[in-house]
Formats: C-alpha cells, structure tokens, sequence
C-alpha cells in the first residue's frame, strides 16, 4: 500500500546527532555527579524526553537533577551542534525527491529542533510540517505525538509510515498503528549491539536513505537520466 504521509523522527534519522548528543549529555549528567557511558544512554535515554531522563536518573542513581539541566544540557549540546552537526547522508536528496507528503515528528525541544535543522540546511524543508514532543501530553513510547502529527497533516493514522532508529519511537509508531521502518544509518549504530526489546517489532529496517530508495522505488521521483558523453 502506497503510504499517505511519512512521518521522519529528526535526530539519528534525518541528522546524524546522536553521537553529539549523547556526548552532550555524558558531559552534562557528569557535572552532577552521575557516571554513565555512551552504550547505557544508547539504550535507555535515546529518543527519550527530558522528562523521562530525569525521572530515569532520580530513580536508577537516586539523584535530581537542577531545573537548569536541560538548559544547560542544551547549550552544551548546540555548541557542538554548530561545530559538527551533518543531515544524514542522502536524506536531503531523498526528501526533495519524495512523491508523497512528509512530516518529522521529535523528541526535541522547539529551540533544539529549529537550530538542528537550520544547521542541517533542512529548515525550509520542513517549515510548518515538524512537531515535537511539547505539544502533545506524553512523549514516545506513547502514541501521540505521531498522532498528533497525522492529525496536523490531515492523514488517517493507518495510512502513516513512522522512520524512526529508537525502541521508543518504534514502540510509538507501533501504538499509533502505523507502519514503522528501523533506521539504523546513524553512527551511533556503528560497532554498538543494540537489539530492540523483544515486544517491539518493526515492520522493516533499513541501514540508510539509499536503502529507502531501492526497496520504494515508487514514493520518489526518478533521477534524471545523464546523457551519455560519449
């Protein structure tokens, strides 16, 4: 069945940050006396509101964290953001190539959203069709920022596709009824075991844009033939 929106989680999809990000926030949870390391928030923090990390690390190392920790986190994190952040390889050839409509649908903060895809060079792709996590009640794994999103965009959940690289989102999409693809193109996937909880199954995986493209050859448009120079 041909989809009637495509539903894009930003980070570790559309930008390959997760690695910045959860360099970020080693650094930042490190100042508050909390030791973690880059395959345990991988695991447990990826694709995850602040509200759940918080929550996280008050009941795993008995800590609470300081009402500026986001901030602060945040800050740390754009700084990096504006000296390494990159779309995914392909991802801006394969969005201006789609055929059928796209939104994104993130974790992120308004402010870390907008300046993630103004670095990426992905704002104007995205003007008015990227949602986050503050506008709905509760954040992925519960279904409904993507259902808030196919609301948005006027698309019956049963018609989405959700492309997302965490449990939790992929465990959203799922509860949304909507189809989901694996992304596992992210650096942060590269040389990490990271097998998905056993009750969350999605409905394909893919390692990349390119492999979006070959196996769904119909929701793109054609590249445009090259003369033979000869």
């Amino acid at each position: 069945m041909r989809p009637g929106l495509l539903i894009f989680d930003c980070d570790g999809v559309l930008i390959d940050s997760e690695m910045l990000a959860a360099s970020a926030l080693i650094n930042e949870l490190a100042c508050h006396g909390v030791a973690v390391d880059m395959d345990f928030v991988a695991r447990h923090f990826i694709g995850r509101a602040h509200t759940v990390i918080r929550t996280e690390v008050r009941a795993r190392f008995g800590r609470e964290l300081p009402a500026s920790f986001e901030d602060d986190y945040r800050s740390r994190l754009l700084a990096g953001f504006e000296a390494g952040l990159a779309p995914m390889e392909g991802a801006l050839e394969a969005l201006a190539a789609l055929t059928v409509p796209f939104c994104l649908a993130t974790s992120s903060s308004p402010p870390r959203l907008a300046a993630s895809l103004r670095i990426a060079g992905l704002a104007e792709l995205f003007a008015g069709r990227a949602f986050t996590a503050s506008q709905v009640a509760r954040g992925k794994p519960a279904p409904d920022l993507f259902l808030y999103a196919a609301s948005q965009m006027g698309v019956d959940p049963a018609a989405c596709v959700v492309v997302e690289d965490s449990a939790a989102g992929i465990a959203a999409g799922l509860a949304a009824g909507m189809e989901v693809w694996h992304f596992v193109g992210g650096a942060h996937f590269a040389g990490m075991d990271m097998p998905l909880p056993a009750d969350v199954s999605p409905h394909r995986r893919f390692a990349g844009f390119s492999e979006i493209r070959a196996a769904m050859p119909t929701l793109f448009h054609a590249p445009p033939d090259i003369a033979d120079p000869t």
